[in-house]
């Protein structure tokens, strides 16, 4: 093996629950991967809260158990790239914590992407109409940074004025890593409604709208709160990883550090540039990272504007690239919702445990064993159906307080019952990728393949269904961790190993295995329950207009 050769990229992702990095060589090899858990606290409905401390804690015990695991030495560490959720990180002067916790409780110093307090600031700032609100398809989600912010000032006034800095997640873990507060472009456009095609030096901020919305004062300290330098995904950034930094993580002062991407954009860099089993470049991309939510991002040549996805994105991934990204805030987490909340899921999971496997195989088998065919296992649901906006509709409804609903429940609480809620819930996921997909096409974007990621991407039913039900080919990497390998092409382009993250997207993908949907009955009766879903979405509207009357008098919200 050469010196080139031996060399190593780290590819940090910092997820909802957990922290995992991955070791890469040049040309996409994983030689080993470690993780560590993170703690969420969630003091009220609606609300959640993670602390810097645990995270960059869960990430240093990762990476010194990855060198250790593998006996990897740490000079052929070259470059590491973050990427982690769209959390909101605050920093107060010279790097002390502020809570974000209505409690007060100083811990807790991150509001993470799920939290949704701010619904109300999100009204308030959609209600201006303002131009701006045309890159996050029209409107506005309290998942955003922006919501959180107003929330922060209005309800936390003593917090939101002790801070010097408020970061995306990715962007503080590159600022703990190296000291330097430059920012992505990936998330300052994504979330925070930057327009990078204005400049890179704060240009891009709508002064007139932050100043309208009620955040003037990040004006008035000219952004330096918010960022006021951006450079492109992969960019190295300053002079690399502190000694401090370095002494955390087990690695060498001065490893390159590259600036970050949100981890939905990091599995979409790692997922779609793989190839056909052929070889060929599947047509039609939408990258699906499907995970504790489930992001669907498209990458177009043109600036399209969709009604209620976000964007388009300019140079989020690629200079010249735009970008649409649609999702789900409940994907995983609203399987976990059926699951956790049914009678017969403990019993299961102790038979899955005796039989050395999960409760998703049992479930499975179950499904098979009523219908005795693999074949015809979704026909399992005729009678049952789940519109699955539990926390409402990201994409294309774009409203937050939208509810989800089963319908066709009976007396019936075993695990045969288990079954088909989890396969109807599975399948309204799909359907709700569908409707995404359909409003794509609509605006002129094509889709045709959906490129799947994430923790889901291991789960078969899910696939399945997908196909199926969006009648789009699936492809899944054989690459069992493209959201680390999309950070680890981060890491190779910063240390130079790469000219651009076109180049090191183009050799670190493999191959991947295919899924083709079937037609016939099979796609009929899809069809049918895609009838029923969007009939459940618009009596849900219904029921909330027959209720907003009462709801008033009475003074409740829903």
């Amino acid at each position: 093996m050469t010196w080139e050769d031996s060399v190593l990229y780290l590819g940090i992702d910092v997820g909802t629950g957990s922290t995992r990095i991955g070791a890469f060589m040049a040309g996409g090899t994983m030689v080993g991967t470690s993780s560590r858990p993170i703690r969420t606290m969630q003091p009220r409905a609606g609300y959640s809260q993670q602390s810097t401390t645990d995270i960059w804690s869960a990430v240093s015990g990762a990476s010194r158990s990855l060198l250790a695991d593998h006996d990897l030495d740490p000079v052929r560490v070259k470059g590491i790239g973050f990427d982690a959720t769209c959390s909101l990180a605050v920093v107060g002067q010279g790097g002390t914590k502020i809570s974000v916790c209505p409690d007060g409780t100083a811990e807790f110093d991150v509001i993470v992407w799920s939290d949704h307090r701010a619904i109300d600031q999100a009204n308030r700032i959609q209600m201006t109409g303002n131009v701006a609100l045309e890159s996050v398809g029209g409107s506005i989600f309290p998942e955003m940074q922006l919501p959180k912010l107003l929330w922060l000032k209005q309800k936390l006034p003593d917090q939101f004025w002790a801070a010097q800095y408020f970061f995306d997640l990715p962007d503080w873990l590159v600022y703990r890593a190296t000291g330097s507060d430059i920012r992505s472009l990936c998330s300052a456009t994504c979330k925070w409604t930057y327009q990078g095609s204005r400049g890179l030096n704060g240009e891009g901020w709508a002064a007139s709208f932050l100043t309208e919305i009620g955040l003037g004062d990040l004006v008035s300290d000219k952004f330096s709160s918010i960022g006021s330098a951006f450079v492109a995904p992969g960019s190295r950034i300053g002079r690399g990883l502190s000694a401090s930094a370095a002494q955390s993580l087990g690695l060498m002062p001065g490893t390159h550090v590259a600036a970050s991407l949100i981890d939905a954009y990091a599995g979409a860099l790692g997922t779609t540039g793989v190839t056909w089993p052929d070889g060929l470049q599947p047509e039609g991309r939408l990258a699906l990272i499907a995970g504790t939510s489930a992001c669907h991002i498209a990458e177009t040549r043109d600036a399209t504007f969709v009604p209620g996805v976000w964007g388009p994105y300019l140079g989020v991934l690629f200079p010249e690239v735009w970008a649409n990204e649609a999702g789900q805030s409940a994907a995983g987490a609203l399987i976990d919702r059926i699951m956790n909340g049914h009678c017969a899921t403990p019993d299961l999971r102790a038979r899955a445990r005796k039989n050395g496997c999960n409760i998703y195989d049992e479930l499975e088998e179950l499904l098979v064993a009523l219908t005795g065919s693999t074949d015809d296992t979704h026909l399992l649901t005729a009678n049952l159906h789940v519109q699955p906006d539990f926390m409402g509709n990201r994409a294309p409804l774009a409203d937050p307080k939208r509810r989800g609903s089963i319908s066709g429940l009976t007396m019936q609480a075993d695990a045969t019952d288990l079954a088909r809620q989890y396969l109807a819930t599975v399948q309204a996921l799909a359907y709700g990728t569908r409707q995404i997909i359909g409003a794509m096409r609509e605006s002129g974007i094509d889709i045709r393949t959906l490129v799947v990621s994430g923790g889901l991407a291991r789960n078969t039913l899910y696939l399945r269904e997908h196909a199926d039900a969006t009648g789009c080919a699936i492809l899944v990497p054989n690459q069992q961790e493209p959201v680390l390998l999309g950070s680890a092409m981060l890491a190779a382009t910063a240390a130079g190993r790469f000219e651009d993250l076109g180049a090191a997207r183009a050799e670190m993908s493999g191959t991947a295995h295919r899924i083709l949907p079937r037609t016939g009955t099979v796609a009929r009766y899809h069809n049918a329950k895609y009838d029923v879903f969007l009939a459940m979405q618009s009596h849900f509207a219904d029921y909330d207009q027959i209720m907003s009357a009462i709801r008033t008098e009475v003074g409740n919200e829903r």
